[in-house]
């Protein structure tokens, strides 16, 4: 599903940074979060054992997703997907 998204795109030959439309601004605010999540899931699974370890693939997958469809919804709106030019 996400790849059917995915082959819509243009190609990515840089990092691009978060925002454009609204709504991709929106799904990229939600993968920023999805990835906080992640990075705290890590941290408590190396301090407790009850952790369901299927929750971080899942985590990593919808942060996928949320980036593909910010990406998409930014194409459809007529966005403009800004590239990271790294430190001048």
């Amino acid at each position: 599903w996400i790849d059917g998204y995915e082959k819509k795109l243009p190609r990515l030959k840089n990092f691009i940074l978060p925002g454009g439309s609204p709504g991709a601004a929106q799904l990229h605010l939600a993968r920023t979060v999805c990835r906080r999540a992640e990075r705290l899931l890590v941290r408590a699974m190396r301090t407790e054992l009850a952790i369901n370890a299927q929750i971080l693939p899942y985590l990593n997958r919808l942060s996928d997703l949320l980036f593909v469809l910010a990406r998409f919804e930014n194409m459809k709106a007529g966005g403009i997907e800004e590239v990271w030019r790294g430190k001048s």
